[in-house]
């Protein structure tokens, strides 16, 4: 007799006889730990996190209050194991604001920790992609060229106003609507150039060919166009730097993708060793391995 028949006869038999039918069902593994709660960490309802070997869902918003809670904002899913994957929750950060603080003790108060949290949901692959070493890699990576491409988080624009006149190439088709010397360098990457603009803001909805001045007034767009280069450009190297972090491909692939030939293959060994040594700083204020291939 077939499983699905015997099944059948069964329920037929339940039903004449009035028994209760027990159905014996395969044990549940524990499910996978959510992200890790972090304090700094802003979450909104729907949110989940582990803590103390339990998953938890949030509510509503919270902020500070480690689950279970007492105000009753965190639903207790149960005990977890396994695999921790990349976290869900768009406000989340694999740095703490206090980690944060720690890279940039001297940064321009515009490069608000806020910002960057707000600007994560326009990648959401960023920083949680892979391992939970990966993920750490790979947001050092990112806050170690952030950091010498901007002086620690000191300068918002570029400093050589020399250079402003250059960044307009009048060959697209779409010229420069903010002017000839509109498009100088800007925010965390120091985004340049009329098409960078344009594509920046194609890409994450803003009028960015049009108001550039966005990314020098607003914390959270000027993060997310640094964010938006470092998912989906290669810039002057063969692979986004975010693919160089997640794929094994090392810490010299983002410089070459930043800064290529300038400073890669002899360019300039001082400033890769620069990007280089901070890099091996912010992996040890977070707490996992440097990786291999440091270097361009």
């Amino acid at each position: 007799m077939s499983r699905l028949r015997a099944l059948v006869a069964f329920a037929a038999l339940v039903a004449v006889s009035g028994l209760v039918a027990v159905i014996p069902s395969t044990p549940a593994s524990a499910a996978a730990c959510s992200a890790s709660w972090q304090s700094s960490a802003v979450y909104t309802g729907g949110a989940q996190v582990s803590h103390n070997g339990r998953n938890y869902q949030a509510k509503w918003w919270t902020q500070n209050e480690a689950p279970p809670g007492t105000t009753g904002v965190w639903q207790d899913l149960g005990a977890c194991g396994g695999t921790t994957p990349p976290p869900t929750n768009p406000g989340s950060f694999v740095v703490s604001e206090a980690q944060f603080n720690q890279m940039f003790p001297g940064r321009n108060s515009f490069y608000t920790y806020s910002g960057l949290v707000a600007a994560l949901n326009a990648y959401p692959a960023f920083t949680r992609t892979g391992s939970a070493t990966v993920q750490r890699q790979e947001a050092a990576a990112f806050l170690a060229n952030v950091h010498h491409e901007t002086g620690g988080l000191v300068h918002i624009v570029e400093q050589n106003t020399a250079n402003y006149p250059h960044y307009c190439d009048s060959g697209q088709p779409y010229g420069c609507p903010a002017g000839q010397a509109a498009y100088y360098g800007r925010g965390p990457i120091q985004l340049s150039w009329n098409f960078n603009y344009n594509a920046a803001g194609n890409a994450l909805g803003l009028p960015l060919l049009t108001n550039p001045w966005l990314v020098q007034t607003d914390a959270a767009v000027a993060w997310k166009t640094a964010i938006w280069y470092w998912m989906t450009q290669n810039g002057p190297g063969t692979m986004t730097p975010h693919n160089a972090m997640v794929n094994g491909a090392g810490f010299g692939q983002t410089i070459r993708s930043i800064n290529g030939s300038i400073e890669c293959n002899g360019g300039n060994p001082a400033q890769v060793q620069s990007r280089v040594t901070r890099y091996q700083q912010f992996v040890g204020i977070l707490g996992v391995s440097a990786g291999a291939n440091l270097y361009c």
